[in-house]
């Protein structure tokens, strides 16, 4: 069954999402509702000619930062100082940089302009991060996502450069600020980089601690 959300600032129990993890459609992007949904493993993700739809998977693909695997290569690309990587100096360029991104199977991008101005609100009230990678000061990679007690839920990453985003990933694992990565949607890189799935209950247990 899914639920249709009201002006009230409530969720439906995650437990009762189908199969495929909707859980609810319609309600807003307030910072309000968006930090209830992620705090009870919700998040929102749809495309920009249908209704807000919102989503607690049965399972989440997470990254615990001291399971992280870093490649021979990728020690090799962190060690040779290619990059330069910096927290929160420009949250707009990254979210606007990741709603351009192309993706196999993906027509356009449900990182539409009002999700844009919502998590850039977010960012603004320091509950949203960015990491942006640079080289010789151009950005060209980066990610950001919704911070959530010890768990950062990671929203998206772009990379225009190879090895960027990766960087960015490793950056945060490495920053001490965090029990859990969660990396939503599986993706073989991140999976060889020791992200695995979880069921929703260990991720509402590790959300709430």
């Amino acid at each position: 069954m899914i639920f249709r959300l009201d002006e009230r600032l409530l969720f439906p129990d995650p437990a009762l999402a189908e199969d495929d993890g909707l859980l609810a459609i319609g309600g807003d992007l307030s910072e309000e509702r968006l930090l209830l949904a992620y705090q009870n493993g919700i998040f929102p993700w749809y495309s920009e000619d249908e209704p807000i739809l919102w989503f607690s998977p049965h399972e989440r693909f997470v990254l615990y930062p001291d399971e992280l695997k870093i490649s021979k290569s990728m020690q090799r690309v962190l060690k040779s100082g290619m990059f330069t990587i910096t927290v929160n100096e420009c949250f707009e360029q990254v979210i606007a940089a990741c709603s351009k991104m192309e993706r196999p199977g993906q027509d356009g991008t449900w990182i539409t302009p009002d999700m844009q101005a919502a998590y850039i609100n977010l960012n603004k009230k320091g509950h949203a991060h960015s990491v942006e990678v640079w080289q010789n000061k151009e950005l060209i990679g980066g990610l950001y996502g919704v911070q959530v007690g010890n768990v950062f839920c990671g929203e998206s990453m772009f990379s225009l450069v190879s090895n960027a985003s990766k960087s960015a990933l490793i950056h945060l694992c490495k920053s001490g600020r965090y029990d859990l990565i969660d990396c939503q949607v599986h993706t073989d890189h991140l999976a060889s980089m020791g992200a695995r799935m979880i069921l929703r209950m260990e991720y509402l247990a590790q959300i709430k601690y």
